[in-house]
């Protein structure tokens, strides 16, 4: 008789841990370290368990957290007698993207979470493209609380950091709005436009500068976002974090970056290593990104 592999067992007991109760909703489950330590077992041994539970829809990878149980199962069948509505096709669409990624999505895959047929769905949204769009229509629906900051720079970073935020929180939505130069017809993104002119006009730009100041402040927001949905799916892929991913990868980096061949890199690093924060980095560049514009708008009186 064939034997199990480990990564099945290991899999099938923390299955058990979650079915049982004995891991709750967003509780972390065991790393891939510390599941090498409980079973003694390799480190790809351990990431294939995590990554088997990801799929089953168990788990998901929560960047600066680590894997954790599912909120909630996402219901199946109609047993719910809840009317099929385009606000529910779209709120289930927005929970597979936030837990599994946009590769994820599909308009089959929506449906079976449902528990409907994709048929059905087709009479609320008629395709994938469409349902993207008013799932980005929907995230951006809300806007900056709290008064209106005095000055073009508090007000324009008040927006880059909404923006940042909704980023955050739905890491599929940077790369659903990418396209910069075929934008989305969204009157919800429209209005985080709007408010960003609004932060700029009366200061003597042109049209054009205020346009590329609204781009360029967009893009970099964009680009930085864009490695928040590459960690969770790397995450997803691995069932390794960041740190994990790094140590394990520490000989190969270390037989690669010597001090002849890389002598400004190595002494940096040197200096006391370098820990990589998406939000550090994203306050950092919209700084200096701001100082440009500061510059910009001095030379505009």
């Amino acid at each position: 008789m064939a034997t199990e592999p480990p990564y099945l067992r290991i899999a099938a007991e923390l299955r058990r841990r979650i079915t049982t109760g004995e891991l709750s909703p967003g509780d972390r489950v065991p790393s891939t370290r510390r599941i090498t330590q409980e079973w003694g077992v390799a480190m790809a041994t351990a990431t294939k368990a995590l990554t088997t539970l990801n799929r089953e829809g168990l788990v998901r990878a929560v960047p600066g957290v680590g894997t954790v149980v599912v909120e909630q199962v996402r219901e199946r069948g109609a047993a719910t007698g809840r009317p099929l509505t385009r606000e529910r096709v779209i709120g289930a669409a927005i929970a597979l993207a936030d837990t599994e990624g946009l590769g994820a999505l599909s308009m089959r895959r929506v449906a079976t979470d449902l528990g409907t047929s994709t048929m059905a769905l087709y009479r609320h949204v008629p395709n994938k493209a469409e349902l993207i769009r008013l799932m980005s229509e929907a995230v951006c629906g809300s806007a900056p609380t709290g008064p209106l900051p005095q000055g073009w720079r508090p007000r324009l970073e008040r927006e880059a950091r909404w923006l940042w935020g909704q980023y955050e929180q739905h890491p599929w939505l940077a790369r659903a709005m990418a396209a910069l130069t075929r934008p989305m017809a969204s009157p919800n993104a429209m209005r985080f436009t709007e408010r960003t002119l609004s932060a700029l006009t009366g200061l003597g730009l042109s049209s054009d500068q205020m346009l590329h100041i609204h781009l360029t402040v967009l893009g970099f927001a964009q680009g930085i976002a864009m490695a928040v949905e590459l960690e969770s799916l790397a995450w997803q892929d691995t069932g390794m974090t960041a740190e994990e991913w790094m140590t394990s990868n520490e000989p190969r980096t270390e037989a690669i970056q010597t001090p002849t061949a890389y002598p400004v890199l190595s002494t940096l690093f040197d200096e006391g290593g370098f820990d990589l924060e998406l939000d550090t980095l994203f306050e950092f560049g919209l700084r200096r990104v701001l100082d440009g514009v500061e510059v910009l708008v001095e030379g505009a009186h």
